[in-house]
């Protein structure tokens, strides 16, 4: 189906609007060889092993392009992840076995809409990352429609319509979403500007929730076409640290 929405898709795999595209690419302009990159959530890999574009799989694998990948979460499915140089677990507190300021960049995709506790995350990013260096997120916008109606719907229910409209979506890669880190407001909040400089958008790939039903699809691309950039279904989040002066 999405081959006749996006006919570019034979000539690579991916679409001209791919969300993965756009946030890997700018990810890459920000590393050299010399990078040490923190995946904070990085998990078991998914989007390394599920992919079946040998350039997105590509684009999002930094093992042997950047000096170090350290992998961190508090499942241990990310021991299984091949892209990573090391992986580790944060303690009960939230800690990571890291030294202060070890990291050039932060990348965390997919992950801040699941953070229970920011004040606590945020303040051990920063703990993590070296002056200067950048913090690079992909997230559902909490007032994009994905993210409302994820919050509209029973937790019972929850999981069973996210299977039914990604059917694609395995269930171990489905988690509870609390999006309390998910507008530029809540992360001008913990990112706060006197330490940090923000570059934050919100961007809407191809629709991912319509169960493989064209009618759906068409519905969600004119919703999205006429949505202001206040609502688009993802912000693409990229915070640098301040330099010590």
């Amino acid at each position: 189906m999405h081959s006749t929405f996006f006919p570019e898709l034979a000539a690579g795999g991916f679409s001209r609007i791919d969300g993965t595209i756009a946030f890997y690419q700018r990810v890459s302009a920000l590393v050299t060889p010399s990078t040490t990159m923190i995946d904070f959530g990085a998990g078991r890999g998914a989007i390394h092993e599920d992919t079946t574009s040998d350039y997105r799989r590509n684009l999002c694998n930094f093992k042997g392009r950047v000096a170090r990948v350290i992998g961190l979460d508090v499942d241990d499915a990310v021991l299984t992840n091949p892209s990573l140089d090391e992986a580790m677990l944060f303690d009960s507190t939230g800690r990571a076995p890291l030294a202060a300021s070890c990291a050039d960049i932060i990348v965390s995709d997919c992950t801040f809409e699941h953070i229970s506790d920011p004040a606590r995350s945020t303040a051990e990013m920063d703990r993590l990352l070296k002056p200067g260096g950048w913090i690079c997120a992909r997230t559902p916008n909490r007032h994009g429609y994905i993210a409302l109606a994820n919050r509209l719907i029973p937790n019972g229910l929850s999981r069973t319509i996210l299977s039914s409209a990604q059917p694609e979506r395995k269930d171990k890669d489905i988690f509870p979403a609390v999006y309390r880190l998910n507008t530029p407001a809540t992360l001008q909040r913990y990112f706060q500007p006197a330490r940090f400089d923000h570059f934050v958008y919100a961007w809407d790939a191809e629709p991912a929730y319509h169960a493989n039903n064209r009618g759906v699809y068409r519905a969600f691309q004119l919703v999205q076409s006429l949505t202001p950039p206040a609502f688009k279904t993802v912000l693409m989040v990229f915070i640098r640290k301040k330099s010590d002066r």
